[in-house]
C-alpha cells in the first residue's frame, strides 16, 4: 500500500507520527493508498521551514521570483494531465472536470507571474519643503493554507502562488481525502528552482490545523471548506494575532424568470448542479422559479438530470463521477429521503444508483426536488451532493428576498432576457458573487473570489487584488535630506506641511 508522506524543507517525509489514514478511489471504493497524519511536532518543523527559508526568499528580488513562478506555470501546464489523473482517482470528479480545474488554478499563478507590477508603490514628490513621501507594499512571513478535498488543486493554487509572489514562504494542508496532487504540486516547485522550504506540505487533521493557527510564526492563514470549521479557524487565529480569511459553506440559488430562454437556462442549471457531482461551493442547488417559470424548468431540468452520464472519473463518456466517500453518499441520500419526508416531490431519484463495473463506487445520481419549501431541511443544509431544489415564488422581489433571507451569501444567478429585472438582481442580492445568465460565476484571476455573510469569515476575498492585499502590508516613508546649510526648523508642535 502506498504511503503518502509530507514533504518539508524539499524533501518527502514520514514525520513523527503513528497515525495515518486511508484515502480511497471513490469510483471502486477501494482503498488505494495511506495518508500520514502530522504531530503538532511535523506541524512545527514544517514551519520552522518556512520561517528559515524566509530571511532569504523574502530579500530575492521580484524578477527572480517571478522566473521561478513562469518556470513552475511551465511545469504544472506540462503535466496537468499527471495532475488530473490524481484528482479523479482520489476525488471522483471525470478527467475532463479535473483538467479545468486545473486550468483555474494555472491562472493564478499566471496572475501572480505579474507581481512587479501588483506590488508597484506609490511616490508622491516634494509634499512639504524638500520633503518626499512614498509607499511600497512588504511579505509577512509564513503563510498557511487549509484546504477542503472537493478542488485539491485549484484551491491551494488560489493561495500560495500569490504568497509566494508577495514573498512569503508558505505550508499547506490540504484534505487527507485526496492529498497525492499537493505532494506533486511540490516536486514541481522544486523543479522550477524554488528554494527548499519555501514551500511544505503536511498533512492530517484537528491536531495539524490548530498546531498551524496556534504557532506564533505562523503569520496569515487562509480557508476554504464548511461554515462552522471557517468560523472556528477564524476566531483561534484571529485570536491569535493572526490575518485569516476563511471562506466557508455555500447554498447558492439561481432565478429563472419567465421570460428566461427555458432550454438555455436549464442547459447551465443542470451543469452547474450536476458537475463534479455538485462538490461545488459555487455549484447552483436551488432554482427560484419565478411565476410560470415553474413547471417549464422542472420539466427541461428533469430531462437533462435523466440524460446525465454518471460514471467512473476515468471513463471518457462519462460526464459525472461519485461523490468523495461512504460517508458523503449516505449523508446526500438521507438528506433526499428527509426532503420528501417532508412533502417535497423527488422528480429525478438519484438514490440507489449503481454503475455497471463500479458497484462498490460512492455514486448518487443526479436529483431534483420540486416543491421545497424553505423550512425543509432540503433547503436549509448545505448538501455538497447532486441534488437539485426547485423552489417556487411569484414576483422577482420574493426571489430576490428568499436569497438575502439565508444565511449564505457566496454566489448566484439570473435567468432573464430583462436587463432592468439583472440590473435590480445584481444591486439587490447580498451575495458576493452574480451571474447573469451564467450559472458558475467564478471571477477571472484577475478578480478576486468571495461571498459575503456565513461564506466569508474576515475582510479579504482571495487571489486577485485583495490576495496580494492579504499577503503583504504597506510601509509608508516620508523621507528628507536637508541641505548643510540649512538651519533647523524642528518645532515641539505637531508636524505639518510648508
Amino acid at each position: 500500500m502506498r504511503t503518502i508522506e509530507h514533504w518539508i524543507a524539499g524533501k518527502p517525509t514520514a514525520g513523527t507520527s503513528e497515525r495515518t489514514a486511508p484515502v480511497y478511489n471513490p469510483a471502486t471504493g477501494a482503498q488505494s493508498a495511506t495518508v500520514v497524519l502530522a504531530t503538532t511536532t511535523d506541524v512545527e518543523s514544517a514551519i520552522a521551514a518556512a520561517r528559515d527559508a524566509y530571511a532569504e526568499w523574502s530579500q530575492t528580488s521580484v524578477s527572480k521570483r517571478v522566473k521561478i513562478l513562469f518556470a513552475f506555470r511551465e511545469l504544472v501546464n506540462n503535466h496537468a494531465k499527471d495532475l488530473a489523473e490524481l484528482i479523479t482517482d482520489e476525488h471522483g470528479k471525470v478527467l475532463s472536470d479535473a483538467l479545468g480545474e486545473v486550468q483555474r488554478g494555472l491562472e493564478v499563478v499566471e496572475f501572480a507571474c505579474g507581481i512587479p507590477s501588483l506590488l508597484k508603490g506609490d511616490y508622491s514628490d516634494q509634499v512639504s519643503s524638500d520633503v518626499d513621501t512614498f509607499s511600497f507594499r512588504e511579505s509577512l512571513g509564513v503563510c498557511a493554507g487549509i484546504t477542503p478535498f472537493n478542488f485539491p488543486a485549484m484551491v491551494p493554487m488560489w493561495m500560495f502562488p500569490v504568497a509566494i509572489a508577495c514573498g512569503n514562504t508558505f505550508v499547506l494542508k490540504p484534505s487527507e481525502r485526496d492529498p497525492s496532487a499537493s505532494l506533486f504540486i511540490a516536486e514541481l516547485w522544486q523543479r522550477a528552482g524554488l528554494p527548499d522550504g519555501v514551500f511544505n506540505v503536511v498533512h492530517g487533521d484537528k491536531v495539524a490545523v490548530d498546531a498551524i493557527l496556534d504557532s506564533p510564526d505562523v503569520a496569515a492563514v487562509s480557508f476554504v471548506g464548511s461554515t462552522p470549521i471557517a468560523k472556528y479557524i477564524h476566531e483561534r487565529g484571529t485570536a491569535n494575532g493572526k490575518r485569516v480569511q476563511a471562506l466557508g459553506g455555500a447554498k447558492n440559488h439561481a432565478i429563472v424568470l419567465p421570460d428566461a430562454d427555458v432550454e438555455f437556462a436549464a442547459d447551465h442549471l443542470a451543469a452547474a448542479a450536476f458537475g463534479s457531482a455538485g462538490e461545488r461551493c459555487m455549484a447552483i442547488s436551488v432554482a427560484v422559479a419565478v411565476g410560470d417559470a415553474g413547471d417549464r424548468i422542472r420539466d427541461a431540468v428533469r430531462q437533462r438530470a435523466e440524460a446525465v452520464k454518471v460514471g467512473s472519473g476515468r471513463d471518457a463518456d462519462s460526464e459525472m463521477g461519485p461523490v468523495v466517500t461512504k460517508q458523503a453518499q449516505e449523508r446526500i441520500l438521507s438528506l433526499i429521503d428527509t426532503g420528501e419526508a417532508q412533502g417535497a416531490t423527488v422528480a429525478v431519484d438519484g438514490r440507489g444508483y449503481t454503475v455497471p463495473g463500479h458497484e462498490d463506487g460512492y455514486f448518487v445520481g443526479p436529483t431534483v426536488i420540486d416543491d421545497v419549501t424553505t423550512d425543509m431541511d432540503v433547503y436549509a443544509e448545505e448538501i455538497f451532493g447532486p441534488v437539485l431544489s426547485v423552489v417556487r415564488v411569484d414576483t422577482v422581489d420574493e426571489a430576490i428576498a428568499l436569497i438575502n433571507a439565508n444565511p449564505y451569501g457566496n454566489g448566484t444567478a439570473i435567468f432573464t432576457s430583462s436587463g432592468e429585472a439583472a440590473r435590480r438582481f445584481q444591486r439587490g442580492v447580498h451575495v458576493g458573487m452574480i451571474g447573469i445568465n451564467v450559472p458558475v460565476p467564478v471571477p477571472m484571476a484577475f478578480y478576486s473570489f468571495g461571498g459575503w455573510k456565513d461564506s466569508l469569515f474576515g475582510d479579504k476575498h482571495i487571489h486577485g487584488p485583495e490576495g496580494v492585499s492579504f499577503y503583504t502590508r504597506a510601509k509608508v516613508v516620508t523621507a528628507r535630506w536637508p541641505h548643510r546649510s540649512h538651519a533647523s526648523d524642528a518645532s515641539f508642535h505637531f508636524p505639518t506641511s510648508k
